[in-house]
């Protein structure tokens, strides 16, 4: 055990990834308690979690890409327990709908990663977003009502995330990406 996390301590920048994906997370659930429904465009509206939760999927990702699945389980649970400090209601649904997209993840972003890792976030995050969002609301809110809303907010922070990834791709994950 102690050699597993000395070797953890040793990778560059793992414990950023951690800490920004629980962070985004609880920031999720914390602004719909906080905020309620907010505009996402074209006239759509989502529960205000969705620009963190979009966001979360990317960090996601790095954690994964960093440390590995079980990681990735383990800060969705933390994330989902502190959550529950801001809405019970809201961290079990999230905790649920992030568990579910992970093992989605699973099947998505793993296999495209090897090839190019930052076009690999793309359709994970889209894959992500949908079954994300439909679990989220089902759970939450007990109804799909603002789905369009939220797989266009998710979309929207992808979208924007990804420029910023494909710059600070060799330090983000310690290799060069082709």
């Amino acid at each position: 055990m102690e050699i597993a996390v000395r070797k953890l301590a040793k990778e560059n920048g793992w414990m950023i990834w951690v800490v920004l994906y629980v962070a985004t997370i609880f920031a999720a659930n914390w602004a719909i308690a906080a905020f309620g429904v907010v505009p996402v465009g074209f006239g759509l509206m989502a529960p205000a979690g969705v620009y963190f939760a979009g966001l979360a999927f990317t960090f996601r990702d790095l954690t994964q890409e960093k440390l590995g699945r079980r990681a990735v389980v383990v800060a969705i649970l933390l994330g989902a327990a502190l959550s529950a400090l801001v809405s019970p209601q809201f961290a079990l649904a999230s905790g649920v709908a992030f568990l579910f997209s992970e093992l989605a993840d699973f099947g998505v972003y793993t296999p495209l990663r090897k090839r190019f890792w930052l076009w690999a976030m793309i359709p994970s995050n889209l894959v992500g977003t949908v079954l994300d969002s439909v679990i989220f609301l089902a759970l939450a809110f007990g109804s799909l009502e603002f789905l369009v809303g939220q797989v266009v907010g998710k979309t929207w922070v992808t979208l924007l995330a990804v420029p910023f990834f494909w710059a600070f791709r060799s330090r983000l994950i310690g290799r060069e990406a082709a």
